[in-house]
């Protein structure tokens, strides 16, 4: 679907997905290893793309981790990546990584391309092995198509506890053609990245080189999906990897293009847009909570502030609760490891300023409470340090979060 309707603009997608770049087919199955539920899915380019990808910050790197870290290092390349669910197949040995590689192998058969253009992704359970004879099979089974249908597939078959898919996707233009890029996630409980219990994938038509590209995605995952958390827990298995296959036609893009910034832009929304859908849909979430921090000395510093923030847990059940309680803010703010004056804080709940200078205000207590009971709750925390601002997502914390994982494995 065409959306731009001037050159200059970068839209997001109406219904965007992986699949809205050009030269990209999708699809899922059910290969058996859940009851019912789609579990094995592929994203495969029409050619060999440049590639890019981030991994858990966790010293247990799951077996598909080390397969894909292998795939890329060959050639900087991947055409393919595979992924099941309900099996994370981490921390299960030797087995668990010659598992991860015959998933490799089997998909370069089936789809007849090189191994080593083949990355592996895996979520799930930690510490059972993989169905080898299922997950073959269900290979074999596997249709990718270019149609709505196989982006939806693929968007299924990669969600564990999740209660809706996750996908986007924005257009701009460089060197006069239009670019696209798309993306696609899984992720609702043990979140806090470096990277978490999730899983993104991004597709681009870019014209780019793989070291630009990687170079690119650190920084953007920085500002987005590191800037999230649910449960502060890490996982073992999780990654961002981004193809770009070239199809769009522009000038290869690089640091020193005249348009890189678009597509640093570019890819930072479809990036930010996955992340914030990964937030709000936490295990048990009832609503997406946004912390902004401006005034830092540093960037970093505001980062690590609102980070902070967002993933304290006396702040998530506040916001639960509707509680107005900005004290627990301040509380997290000062454990948050930055310097700043803490006699000039300002904390406003969305309009609503409660704390003015470090100083006390009145406030209507109903205004406040009727506001946190919105789907989506933003909190400002405005410093006198710098120019330094950071933004950070989660959810608050509620009953069901300790249900669903009283019994993840039941």
């Amino acid at each position: 679907m065409e959306i731009i309707k001037e050159k200059s603009e970068l839209k997001k997608i109406i219904n965007g997905s992986i699949l809205s770049p050009l030269g990209y087919k999708a699809g899922g199955v059910h290969a058996g290893l859940r009851y019912t539920k789609k579990d094995l899915g592929i994203i495969l380019s029409e050619v060999p793309a440049s590639c890019a990808a981030v991994y858990t910050k966790n010293i247990f790197n799951a077996a598909p981790l080390q397969v894909t870290k292998n795939s890329i290092s060959i050639e900087k390349k991947l055409q393919a990546i595979i992924v099941n669910s309900a099996c994370a197949n981490a921390c299960t040995g030797k087995r668990g990584l010659e598992d991860a590689y015959e998933m490799r192998s089997s998909t370069s058969k089936a789809f007849g391309i090189s191994e080593h253009l083949v990355a592996v992704a895996s979520t799930g359970v930690i510490g059972e092995f993989l169905d080898m004879q299922k997950i073959k099979q269900g290979i074999n089974l596997l249709n990718p198509v270019a149609e709505t249908c196989g982006a939806a597939d693929f968007e299924t078959a990669i969600l564990t506890t999740d209660t809706v898919t996750k996908n986007t996707a924005y257009s701009t233009y460089i060197d006069g053609v239009k670019v696209t890029a798309g993306g696609a996630a899984k992720g609702s409980g043990m979140i806090h990245p470096n990277m978490a219990t999730m899983l993104g994938f991004v597709t681009t038509d870019a014209n780019i080189s793989s070291d630009a590209l990687q170079s690119a995605l650190s920084m953007v995952t920085n500002q987005t999906f590191n800037q999230i958390t649910v449960d502060g827990d890490t996982s073992t298995n999780d990654m961002v990897i981004v193809m770009a296959n070239g199809q769009a036609g522009n000038k290869v893009l690089d640091e020193n293009h005249p348009e890189w910034q678009k597509f640093i832009e570019l890819l930072k929304l479809t990036s930010e847009e996955l992340a914030k859908q990964i937030a709000r849909d936490g295990e048990g979430a009832t609503r997406l909570i946004e912390v902004n921090v401006s005034g830092c000395r540093t960037n970093e510093d505001a980062q690590m502030a609102a980070k902070t923030i967002v993933g304290s847990n006396l702040v998530k059940t506040a916001v639960f609760g509707a509680d107005g309680n900005w004290g627990r803010v301040i509380a997290a703010m000062g454990r948050s490891g930055i310097t700043f004056n803490p006699e000039d804080v300002t904390i406003c709940f969305g309009e609503t300023v409660v704390l003015n200078h470090s100083e006390p205000v009145s406030f209507s207590e109903e205004t406040v409470t009727d506001y946190l009971k919105k789907d989506s709750v933003v909190i400002n925390v405005l410093l006198e340090e710098g120019k330094g601002a950071g933004t950070a997502w989660g959810c608050d914390l509620t009953y069901d979060y300790v249900k669903i994982n009283g019994s993840y494995r039941s």
